[in-house]
C-alpha cells in the first residue's frame, strides 16, 4: 500500500504561481512513477505531467509545457508540481498517482494509487 497527499493548492491570480507536493508513505515510494492529474467541474479527469521512478524522465501534456515542472526528492518521499504563469484554464482539483511499472502512462486507469487532491483556482 502506497498513502499519497497532496497539499500546496490554493486561490492565484492569472499568471501567479503554486508548487503542489504529493508526500507519500507506506511502501517504498521510489518503486513508483509518479504522475498529476486534474480534474475541472463537469470534465473528465486529465494527464498533466509525470515523472518516472529516480526522476529521469518526464513527461507533461502540451497545455503545460513550459510553464509546468514535475520534480521529485525520494529521500522526502515526496513528488513536487512547480505550476508557473497560470491561467483559468488550470483551475481543478490536482491529483498525484503512483504507478508500479514506471511507464509514465497518460491513463489514469493505470495508475495503482491515488490521493484525495487539492483545489488549485486562478482568477483572471
Amino acid at each position: 500500500q502506497v498513502q499519497l497527499v497532496e497539499s500546496g493548492g490554493g486561490l492565484v491570480q492569472a499568471g501567479g504561481s503554486l508548487r503542489l507536493s504529493c508526500a507519500a508513505s507506506g511502501r517504498t515510494f521510489s518503486a513508483y512513477a509518479v504522475g498529476w492529474f486534474r480534474q475541472a467541474p463537469g470534465k473528465e479527469r486529465e494527464f498533466v505531467a509525470g515523472i518516472s521512478r529516480g526522476g529521469r524522465r518526464t513527461y507533461y501534456v502540451d497545455s503545460v509545457k513550459g510553464r509546468f515542472t514535475i520534480s521529485r526528492d525520494n529521500t522526502k518521499n515526496t513528488v513536487y508540481l512547480r505550476m508557473n504563469s497560470l491561467k483559468p484554464e488550470d483551475t481543478a482539483v490536482y491529483y498525484c498517482a503512483a504507478d508500479s511499472a514506471d511507464s509514465l502512462t497518460t491513463m489514469p486507469g493505470e495508475y495503482n494509487y491515488w490521493g484525495q487532491g487539492t483545489q488549485v483556482t486562478v482568477s483572471s
